[in-house]
């Protein structure tokens, strides 16, 4: 079946429609990661993307039982080619059967390079997927109309609902602030023996404290961090009271909590090939980045020290405080191909915390 992708800017890209038909809008983004297209579908900071993958080929080793009926939050999918061979020992389904019992619409056949080349040199931008005989002069319209993803509050659709404790070890109890978590830093939590009790982003200062947290972790998530002013808020009750550790869009909050502002990338970070120097170590570190805005290194307060930068563009990759046990990251530490634990900051954050008394 036919099927359209459009931008904000008016271009158009025909090609094949996959996944289920219909029409569907979110900021047009892509992701420069060669493999890891099911992990990247499932990651709730990609809720209201329409994520182009700039890989040429997609789909090749299928998806897995694990992932199989996990809910994919994306808005929509672009890809170039897709794979309805796959050949792998794990593959349950071709990745166009979990679209489709997913209801996730996508579009193939697409020049993936020269719509990345435009988003890198225009900007991130809204645009829309349809299927079908569609008018571009309506659908233009809207896009046009349709909210900007920045000032939605996306959290609410994937945090936790409901507070719930994690069968874990007897160890310190850790308290995890749910923005969208991917399930990997729970499972890395539990690996370790700690106490792990995960609470939704709207959760107050007051009941976080009321479960006598030994530390606190900010997940990551979708959106723009100044729209939760209500999680800026408790994270800003909770500096000083115990150690916090914020990972992603928990890194840009707890800067905001701290006094510092953020901004809005051109294009965003999204792979799984992004240098990052560690500046008190001086390393180079090969990062997972899935985010559109960065602190700004102009509005720090002078007791944040920044640890990391990207090498793309030096903006600021790592946080840590000059008298308090509060840091923080912007790229996944759990998931970065240089995530060993001598040079990983959440593994460095929980060995001081098991050694604290």
């Amino acid at each position: 079946m036919r099927s359209i992708l459009m931008l904000e800017n008016g271009t158009v890209w025909e090609g094949q429609s996959l996944g289920v038909p219909g029409e569907v809008h979110g900021e047009v983004v892509y992701n420069t990661s060669m493999t890891g297209y099911e992990n990247i579908l499932i990651d709730p900071t990609c809720y209201g993307d329409i994520l182009t993958l700039t890989y040429p080929l997609i789909g090749n080793y299928g998806i897995n039982a694990a992932t199989l009926d996990n809910r994919p939050f994306p808005r929509g999918l672009v890809v170039s080619e897709v794979s309805f061979t796959p050949s792998h020992w794990q593959s349950k389904a071709m990745l166009t059967e979990f679209l489709q019992r997913h209801g996730l619409v996508g579009i193939s056949g697409i020049d993936t390079r020269a719509l990345t080349r435009m988003l890198r040199d225009e900007g991130t931008m809204k645009g829309a997927i349809a299927t079908g005989d569609v008018d571009p002069d309506e659908l233009l319209k809207r896009i046009i109309a349709a909210p900007d993803k920045s000032q939605q509050d996306l959290v609410s659709a994937v945090t936790t609902s409901q507070p719930f404790v994690e069968a874990g070890g007897n160890g310190k109890r850790i308290i995890v602030i749910d923005l969208g978590d991917k399930r990997h830093l729970l499972n890395h939590l539990k690996a370790q023996g700690f106490r792990i009790t995960v609470v939704p982003a709207s959760t107050s200062a007051e009941v976080v404290l009321a479960l006598h947290p030994d530390a606190i972790m900010l997940t990551s998530g979708p959106g723009n961090p100044k729209v939760y002013r209500y999680v800026i808020e408790t994270v800003a009750r909770l500096i000083g009271s115990v150690p916090i550790f914020g990972i992603g869009l928990g890194h840009q909050v707890l800067a905001l909590a701290l006094g510092a502002d953020t901004y809005r990338l051109k294009h965003g970070h999204r792979g799984s090939n992004h240098p990052v120097m560690d500046l008190e170590r001086r390393r180079v570190l090969i990062t997972t980045q899935n985010h559109g805005f960065v602190v700004d290194a102009r509005s720090l307060p002078g007791e944040l020290v920044v640890t990391h930068i990207s090498l793309h563009d030096q903006s600021i990759e790592g946080l840590r405080h000059k008298y308090l046990n509060v840091s923080s990251v912007q790229y996944d530490p759990l998931t970065s191909p240089d995530s060993q634990p001598e040079f990983c900051l959440i593994d460095r954050f929980l060995s001081e915390l098991q050694k604290s008394a």
